[in-house]
């Protein structure tokens, strides 16, 4: 199987080719990585904002912004640096400890969570072998920090929103781990990577939505949900708890809360194109192109395309699901807190382990298909 380019691999024989010792040429490129990680998720939260406010303006027959740059392309930038800029307050009665906790902790594990996508097979921060696993581990730190903001804002409808994002939480991540756990029956691994190199070979053939359609569904809509989306945005509903959790924040603390919620929706789609669309994989496979052509999987031109081939089918693939992420929020309309309970524990539940034992006994009938 190609590869791709290896980055690491490259940068630290070129830093060793300069005289330094290895140890210092893995020291120097540990952190690019992360300084990488938080440029593109920061870069994707702008182009978010500024595509829910393209997609809903076109949903609902309207311009959008058009003015504030190009294309209207200034208007989350201008929406950052009034957040910057706005004054920091603290309630008179809150506990500004754990005022000021609760939107760091909802924010970190976010980012973290971004470790374990792969872009390529040599492009990705980190091969954990529990990726997705640390993931759900991550997010199900979330809520903490949610129900400390509420708790600590002394206001009811802060409370409220608190409550309301730990329940529904604790309902999703359930369904959201057994989807998953069905995944990684069938590549024998949690991890990120051998996760897409199961897909690959056949193409958009050999992608897992075509074996475990139930479970993208399950895996989707449990995914808005954590993230908080629209038609699941009860913590925040603001016809009914003014604005939840974020009823008494502004300034930065507000914008962590802002910027956690489309962080969490660009991952959530990065890892719906890792574990149902093939990742980095193309649809048609690059070797059997090669391969008519002639050109050996050694060549560096080949490398290099099949890099970049890799991020742009991952970024695509995360822009479709983010597409029609935003398409829901301007087409269904909310449903209540009882209905948001239910569909979690009485469908979403009982349809994913029935969706586990059918997988396992699938594995079991046709390994091939299914990675006996």
């Amino acid at each position: 199987m190609n590869s791709g380019i290896d980055l690491q691999g490259t940068f630290i024989k070129s830093v060793m080719d300069l005289g330094l010792p290895a140890g210092t040429a893995k020291a120097l490129w540990m952190p690019l990585p992360m300084i990488l990680m938080l440029i593109g998720a920061t870069v994707g939260v702008l182009v978010c904002v500024w595509l829910e406010r393209k997609i809903s303006a076109a949903a609902q027959q309207r311009i959008g912004p058009e003015f504030i740059g190009a294309f209207g392309l200034l208007a989350p930038v201008a929406d950052g640096l009034k957040l910057v800029f706005k004054e920091d307050i603290v309630p008179g009665k809150a506990d500004p400890w754990l005022f000021t906790l609760g939107p760091i902790i909802v924010v970190l594990p976010v980012f973290l969570s971004y470790l374990i996508v792969p872009f390529g097979q040599n492009l990705v921060i980190t091969d954990v072998s529990m990726g997705v696993f640390l993931w759900i581990a991550l997010s199900s730190i979330q809520p903490i920090g949610l129900l400390m903001a509420g708790y600590a804002s002394n206001n009811k409808y802060s409370l409220l929103g608190g409550l309301r994002a730990a329940a529904q939480s604790i309902s999703y991540e359930i369904p959201l781990a057994l989807s998953v756990l069905a995944i990684a029956m069938m590549s024998n691994s949690l991890s990120t990577i051998d996760i897409v190199n199961q897909q690959s070979g056949y193409g958009i053939l050999g992608w897992n939505i075509w074996r475990q359609p139930v479970g993208f569904l399950i895996f989707w809509i449990a995914a808005l949900a954590e993230c908080e989306r629209l038609p699941f945005d009860l913590p925040e509903a603001e016809e009914e708890l003014v604005a939840g959790y974020q009823t008494e924040y502004s300034g930065m603390k507000f914008a962590l809360f802002y910027l956690s919620s489309y962080v969490n929706l660009v991952l959530s789609a990065l890892l719906v194109s890792v574990l149902y669309l093939g990742g980095w994989d193309f649809p048609i496979p690059l070797n059997t192109i090669a391969s008519l052509l002639g050109i050996s999987e050694a060549n560096p031109v080949l490398q290099v395309v099949t890099a970049g081939l890799g991020i742009t089918m991952t970024v695509i693939k995360a822009y479709l699901l983010v597409f029609i992420a935003i398409l829901l929020r301007w087409t269904v309309p909310r449903v209540r807190i009882d209905q948001l309970l239910d569909l979690g524990w009485k469908f979403l539940l009982p349809v994913g382990l029935v969706n586990l034992l059918l997988t396992a006994a699938l594995k079991l009938a046709f390994p091939v298909a299914f990675g006996g």
